[in-house]
């Protein structure tokens, strides 16, 4: 039996996948369990306008994603942090301190959208963030962290 799958299933496919299996396995797991529907010449065809729309609407995210990263391009940025007379910081510089300092310059970018390579930035210098604005799309933010 050829199904549509609805969502992605281990070992058989992914979401919008129109793949073959037996019958029972289609009519007494995959269906009852809102998987897969019925691949129908109505659903095929529903399936390819729905892929065409998405795909229209997945460039038009990524290309704005690639118009901020542009932006992005020339921005510095600095944090300020309490620090003891040897450089290290009281505390430590994380990606909500880069999110707030991202708002401050005009950029609305949320906080889970930022990682930064070391889990907690406790020195004063020179540091890569990396933003991840689409799927996509990402950007590496260079910022420094200054002393107070």
């Amino acid at each position: 039996m050829e199904i549509i799958l609805i969502q992605d299933v281990p070992r058989l496919g992914s979401k919008d996948d129109i793949v073959e299996v037996k019958d029972g396995y289609a009519r007494n797991f995959l269906i009852p369990q809102r998987q897969a529907v019925v691949a129908t010449e109505s659903a095929k065809k529903v399936l390819s306008e729905n892929q065409r729309q998405r795909a229209h609407k997945e460039a038009k995210l990524k290309e704005e994603a690639q118009a901020v990263a542009a932006k992005l391009e020339g921005l510095k940025i600095s944090i300020g942090a309490k620090t003891s007379t040897t450089g290290k910081i009281f505390g430590s510089v994380n990606n909500i301190q880069i999110a707030e300092a991202l708002k401050e310059n005009g950029f609305d970018i949320d906080r889970k959208q930022i990682t930064i390579k070391q889990d907690a930035i406790k020195e004063v210098g020179k540091h890569i963030a990396k933003i991840k604005l689409h799927r996509e799309v990402y950007f590496e933010l260079e910022f420094e962290v200054v002393s107070e």
